[in-house]
């Protein structure tokens, strides 16, 4: 997804959020209103986690340097769990706890006209929100479901604000629905009631966003197709014997890390296997641009199963090993060699 588009969404978030916030709280103390308070709360905390997330991709866009080198990209992730986080803390713990004072201790709200009118506003402001993110999601789930596509996103910033928004809004339907069942009943302690409903609604949404931003933050493969993509350009190759082992690591939502192990035809010379590595980075490039750094390893069949052998003894998982030999596997040397970013075995 595109930076810019994701920057749209959260600007047209974190505007009418403010305003919401603003409005909600002049009405919470106009009233006396608990789930009022915590659609303030609630939007208040909004607001200032699309502000983190806008400090997260400015943070992710620094160049790398020799302390960071291979950028700044997973800190959009990290600042995308703190926002999950926040909402847990403050929104849902706050809203709870002002729900189960107001049910102890119940007290009638004035002027309820006031706290019709604001949820109807906040409800057509949050609807801008939501739809301009519901768009700019939709413009890239493809033919995928929408549980299916918000899992496969590397992109934590517009399914954020999707949830938040999504969660507002029927946030403000249980406020409304707590509001009117108060008046026609008489019962007080409905206020407080729809004000834990809301801090459960926004539990539920930060466990949503915590759960799907923490594989982001550990490390996540690129896309299977994106995977397979590169094995056919790398077999294209004709140097190439077989591809080994394949492994990719988003780093942020524009940048992939990709390690390659490669065995080659075994009468190359080492100039031959230079330039193949060379040919072939430059071509996954061009195809994806999102693939920032390209380690490739020369490594024979055999070697390699070796290796893959020994991680499974120690309990690690291997990556993913793509193919079977054309001949039984070349007799390369294990030796690494590559392109301007050619490195190590993979990891």
């Amino acid at each position: 997804m595109a930076a810019h588009g994701s920057k749209k969404v959260i600007y047209a978030a974190l505007a009418g959020n403010f305003m919401i916030a603003v409005t909600k709280f002049g009405a919470a103390a106009f009233t006396g209103s608990s789930a009022m308070l915590s659609e303030g709360i609630h939007s208040l905390v909004d607001t200032g986690n699309q502000g983190l997330l806008l400090y997260g991709m400015k943070n992710a866009s620094r160049p790398a340097d020799e302390e960071h080198p291979f950028g700044y990209g997973v800190e959009l992730y990290f600042w995308a769990f703190v926002v999950a986080i926040l909402i847990f803390a403050v929104g849902s713990g706050v809203s709870i706890y002002e729900g189960i004072s107001k049910v102890l201790e119940p007290h009638p709200v004035s002027n309820p006209l006031v706290n019709f009118v604001v949820l109807g506003l906040a409800f057509a402001f949050e609807a801008v929100a939501w739809w301009v993110a519901l768009r700019e999601f939709r413009s890239t789930k493809g033919k995928r479901s929408y549980i299916e596509a918000v899992h496969d996103s590397k992109d934590p910033t517009v399914f954020t604000v999707l949830f938040e928004d999504s969660a507002a809004m029927l946030g403000l339907l249980v406020a409304f629905l707590g509001l009117v069942g108060m008046q026609y009943t008489g019962w007080l302690w409905l206020d407080g009631a729809a004000s834990i409903v809301i801090g459960v609604i926004l539990a539920g949404t930060a466990f949503l966003l915590a759960f799907e931003t923490k594989g982001l933050l550990i490390g996540e493969a690129a896309d299977p197709r994106t995977v397979a993509a590169i094995e056919r350009i790398v077999e294209a190759n004709p140097t190439v014997e077989q591809v080994n082992e394949i492994r990719t690591l988003h780093r942020g939502p524009n940048d992939v890390l990709l390690a390659l192990s490669v065995d080659f035809e075994n009468t190359l010379t080492v100039g031959k296997v230079e330039e193949a590595v060379y040919a072939m980075e430059i071509a996954i490039r061009e195809a994806f641009p999102v693939i920032r750094r390209v380690f490739i390893e020369v490594q024979a069949r055999q070697h390699h199963e070796k290796m893959l052998a020994a991680e499974l003894a120690e309990g690690e998982v291997p990556g993913m090993t793509l193919g079977t030999p054309a001949d039984g596997g070349g007799a390369a040397t294990d030796a690494n060699a590559g392109g301007s970013d050619a490195g190590g075995p993979p990891s």
